[in-house]
């Protein structure tokens, strides 16, 4: 397929091979291209293609971001709904378009479809029905007919085994947040030409930020339908009409009031760097603080989480930045347990952490698996229990022993032994941050707790004297 020049599109499609090509990779006949002319018209007379962010998500519409003139974000298979999500809560005056295709929107994006519909996200969603898997070989899809073949039902489509076909703009019309919700048709030039209109409504509705807004697009596969496009076209005439009537479910535009900008404290800026206009922060007292990276690790139910969640929140009252990604097993007790935490004056990228500036470590499995990457001029900070001479470290790297399980038994808390690890980093001075705020932060946790917060107070205080003590 290949389309003429128009407005909302690239000039030319740059994917892989030769530069100069008007061709997309659609088959002969498919509707994706027709749709995707449509948007891009309407981008332009509306005046938002300059604002708008296209999500592309996996299936046959998976390369869209080689054709949309627009700003394209690239999500995991039915994940769309929670990137969009995300996109139109911080990025206020946006317009999002979420493209789907029938098996990336109805089987495992429907969760993420239906929730997000249901809170009337500022999103756009086409959602392209062609009644089957088109990009994967033709496999049966929610939207697939009753008696349909494809490649996982070649006797055809058994409600008895197989279930029913699922309309996803009738489920969605039972919800209340939804503003618009209309099914239409690419097969013949009528209804091309009423999917212009409901699509330039959609994205009326996001420019005008109303809410949610569903257009279901029934849409010709000449390949997997097994035809030529004329029959492709009548098969969506004759038969997917009867499963699927097009029509206008809803319309409330013309009542619904344009929706409030998110609160301040909800900003792009704290999520994507990459359109902030500074790159750096300032701190509460103005310093600029190095990028640092820490790993917690050791057992579930040793406080791990607990430990990076109170450093993290501590970094995020100070005025850092910080990112905060726990990993652990499905174990309540017992079971590993592992914290990324990254704070500093400079927007975070990524929340990875693979060679940390520190590591915490309160087990010896934890140890023999992360000691390797610290590197040089790192430090590992490890309960004194743990046998660490059979596990080599990088030259330079600073090894500190600290008997915190055993101090928190010796105090009376067994199950603060993260705490005690909590002072002496703050006595070592191994994060950006006061004395004072690290306290604060700490007794914070435990809101109405009182006795315990005192008690973790004083083995913060212990841990705190003892590295001093060594120290002198």
């Amino acid at each position: 397929m290949s389309i003429l020049k128009t407005q909302g599109l690239y000039e030319l499609f740059t994917r892989k091979g030769p530069s100069n090509q008007r061709a997309t990779h659609y088959c002969a006949g498919c509707g994706h291209g027709i749709v995707h002319k449509l948007i891009g018209e309407a981008l332009v007379e509306l005046g938002v293609q300059e604002r708008t962010l296209f999500i592309s998500p996996v299936g046959c519409s998976v390369f869209c971001y080689y054709y949309m003139n627009a700003g394209n974000v690239q999500v995991a298979h039915g994940r769309a709904p929670a990137v969009g999500t995300g996109l139109a809560r911080t990025l206020n005056k946006k317009i999002v378009i979420s493209y789907q295709g029938d098996g990336d929107l109805a089987a495992i994006g429907f969760n993420a479809t239906f929730q997000a519909a249901n809170r009337g996200e500022n999103i756009a969603v086409f959602f392209i029905n062609n009644g089957i898997y088109g990009m994967t070989g033709g496999q049966m899809a929610p939207t697939t007919l009753l008696g349909q073949k494809t490649a996982t039902s070649p006797y055809g489509r058994d409600p008895l085994t197989m279930g029913y076909p699922i309309h996803i703009s009738e489920v969605l019309n039972q919800l209340h947040a939804p503003v618009y919700i209309e099914r239409v048709s690419v097969a013949d030039t009528p209804r091309i030409m009423k999917t212009k209109k409901a699509i330039r409504k959609a994205l009326e509705i996001q420019r005008d930020s109303k809410g949610y807004a569903f257009v279901e697009i029934l849409s010709p596969c000449p390949t997997n339908f097994k035809g030529t496009t004329l029959e492709a076209a009548q098969f969506c005439i004759n038969e997917m009409e009867k499963e699927y009537p097009l029509s206008c479910l809803r319309d409330r535009s013309a009542e619904v009031q344009t929706k409030p900008e998110m609160p301040p404290r909800v900003q792009a800026h704290d999520f994507f760097p990459l359109i902030s206009d500074s790159n750096e922060v300032k701190t509460s007292n103005e310093s600029k603080v190095p990028t640092k990276h820490f790993k917690f690790s050791g057992f579930g139910g040793q406080g791990i989480l607990s430990l990076s969640h109170v450093i993290a929140q501590a970094a995020q009252t100070a005025g850092l930045h910080v990112s905060w990604l726990p990993t652990y097993g499905p174990e309540q007790r017992g079971g590993s347990a592992a914290c990324s935490v990254i704070i500093s004056s400079k927007h975070i990228g990524s929340p990875e952490v693979v060679s940390p500036n520190v590591l915490v470590v309160m087990n010896q499995p934890s140890y023999e698996r992360f000691a390797p990457a610290v590197p040089q001029n790192g430090v590992i900070l490890y309960d004194s229990h743990i046998p660490v001479d059979k596990v080599p470290v990088k030259e330079g790297v600073r090894l500190i022993s600290f008997p915190a399980i055993e101090m928190a038994n010796q105090m009376g808390v067994p199950k603060a032994g993260n705490t005690a690890l909590l002072g002496a980093m703050a006595a070592l001075d191994l994060i950006p941050l006061s004395k004072d705020i690290l306290l604060n932060t700490l007794e914070k946790s435990f809101k109405s707790k009182h006795a315990v917060a005192e008690k973790n107070r004083l083995i913060f205080d212990a841990a705190f004297r003892w590295i001093k003590d060594q120290a002198k």
